[in-house]
């Protein structure tokens, strides 16, 4: 059993910075970013895996970064260059698996935070 806390999410003007944590409780091989905004299905935004690798959704890439400190059992998405688009429920999720973590498969993640807002605006 995982358990996820999300913090971080807030109001922030186009251009600007957020750094989003997630507090995992177990240890999980596959943690992911993902985003639902108002209307819209939820997608992945980036992951990362027990070897330290990671994947971006195109519309996020260099501007976006997963990381994970395994000291602290925490999951990071510092996100600079925020654009309006990027308004959205972040959650941050969890698998036990590592096979296909990269994939960014949002019904491959079994265990989900409550989801914090971020809200950019022009």
């Amino acid at each position: 059993q995982v358990q996820l806390v999300e913090s971080g999410g807030g109001s922030v003007q186009a251009g600007g910075s957020l750094r989003l944590s997630c507090a995992a409780s177990g240890y999980a091989q596959c943690m992911a970013w993902f985003r639902q905004a108002p209307g819209k299905e939820r997608e992945g935004v980036a992951a990362i895996d027990s070897y330290g690798s990671t994947n971006y959704a195109d519309s996020v890439k260099g501007r976006f970064t997963i990381s994970k400190d395994n000291a602290k059992n925490t999951l990071y998405l510092q996100m600079d260059s925020l654009k309006p688009e990027d308004t959205a429920m972040y959650y941050c999720a969890a698998r036990t698996q590592i096979r296909g973590c990269l994939l960014l498969r949002e019904l491959q993640f079994i265990y989900w935070g409550q989801g914090t807002q971020v809200t950019v605006s022009s």
